[in-house]
């Protein structure tokens, strides 16, 4: 959604935003990142253009770079959406092996996936599976620097 902090069509910094809360009750989107506390929300990718086809022919469903080391990491699926998820609910309790610990908002994840109302929307793609037939997709985590 344009003018939200939903709006990831140009690079954004996933923080930078994640506590936008400045719209009035009931406005769409703002009120979104109090109640799953952060982000916890699916994007529809966009059709496949000569700039997002990648390895195999995939999507680019999402890209992250961190500035301070280089490092890149670029997402590449052949399914239509893509859920973005900022570790909402770590409380502080879980400690890594590198003895720091994890809270609220301090990692993310990209999981492509179907529309999560794919069932109940017959314009959305099928998610439908008949027995007897196998389901397989492919996401790529591709890392440079």
């Amino acid at each position: 959604m344009f003018g939200t902090p939903f709006n990831f069509t140009t690079p954004q910094t996933i923080g930078g935003r994640i506590d936008d809360v400045s719209a009035p009750d009931n406005s769409p989107g703002y009120n979104q990142l109090l109640i799953a506390q952060g982000y916890d929300h699916n994007w529809v990718l966009n059709a496949q253009t000569a700039a997002t086809t990648g390895p195999d022919g995939l999507n680019l469903a999402a890209r992250a770079w961190d500035p301070s080391s280089g490092r890149e990491l670029s997402v590449w699926t052949d399914q239509p959406g893509v859920q973005v998820y900022t570790s909402n609910f770590l409380t502080g309790t879980l400690v890594g092996i590198s003895g720091h610990t994890y809270r609220q908002g301090a990692g993310y994840t990209f999981e492509t996936q179907h529309y999560p109302d794919s069932p109940n929307q017959p314009s959305f793609p099928s998610t439908e599976l008949d027995a007897g037939k196998t389901f397989t997709s492919t996401t790529v985590f591709a890392f440079s620097s």
